[in-house]
């Protein structure tokens, strides 16, 4: 059975994937979000990839999903345990030795969400409901302010320590509704930083929670195609 381990994006709430973990389970999938402690100034991402590698224990053909912030966490996860695939949704692709907080001017992520907010016509300046919630159902948006917490600085000044990439497949799913990340923006960063390109799907930067069953679908699609490689 395959296992998918959902790592999420800064604050570490596990709640983010709750729309999708039923429709994995669903298909016949064994499948865990992992809470994160996001607000702890004395954990980083090297303390969070721990846990995550303490929750894969005991699962076979595990299926490593980052969002966001979580993509700093998955090489280091990959480097302590086995990972069958890795996917990334809407994340921040790290090189190795690389911060959280050099990434943005590294890859020039602040001016390329700029310039599509000039192309789209909507707010420059970031706010939550323009970037985040804007295509999240506005029941889920409000059920999760509850489940919304920071990140501590912590996670933004360790260094992403990897040799390089795991020899499996490694795929890079982003919204085309995401403002934060653009399309163009996460395909580019994908192309150079990984040699591969993007799957689109719709939805925005939360699409977990925006369209779950699109997510699901490419997961699962992964998945079968994953059983079939030689690599598996």
């Amino acid at each position: 059975m395959s296992s998918f381990v959902l790592v999420p994006g800064a604050g570490g709430t596990a709640w983010y994937w709750h729309r999708l973990l039923p429709l994995l389970e669903q298909a016949g999938c064994d499948a865990v979000a992992v809470d994160l402690p996001g607000d702890d100034e004395s954990a980083g991402i090297d303390e969070y990839a721990d846990l995550v590698v303490r929750a894969m224990d005991g699962r076979s053909d595990v299926i490593l999903v980052a969002q966001s912030m979580g993509g700093f966490t998955a090489p280091l996860v990959c480097t302590r345990g086995s990972v069958g695939m890795l996917v990334f949704v809407n994340a921040m692709i790290p090189v190795p030795g690389e911060t959280a907080g050099d990434w943005w001017d590294h890859t020039g992520a602040v001016p390329a969400r700029v310039d599509a907010a000039k192309r789209g016509g909507y707010p420059e300046e970031f706010d939550l409901d323009t970037y985040f919630l804007h295509d999240v159902p506005k029941d889920v948006a409000k059920a999760g302010a509850q489940h919304q917490r920071p990140e501590g600085k912590i996670a933004f000044t360790q260094p992403c320590r990897f040799g390089a990439w795991p020899a499996i497949p490694v795929h890079v799913v982003a919204g085309a509704e995401d403002r934060f990340f653009p399309r163009a923006f996460q395909e580019r960063v994908a192309r150079a930083r990984l040699s591969v390109g993007i799957d689109v799907i719709p939805g925005g930067h939360l699409v977990a929670l925006s369209n779950p069953r699109g997510l699901a679908d490419r997961l699962l699609a992964y998945r079968d195609a994953m059983k079939t490689s030689p690599l598996s």
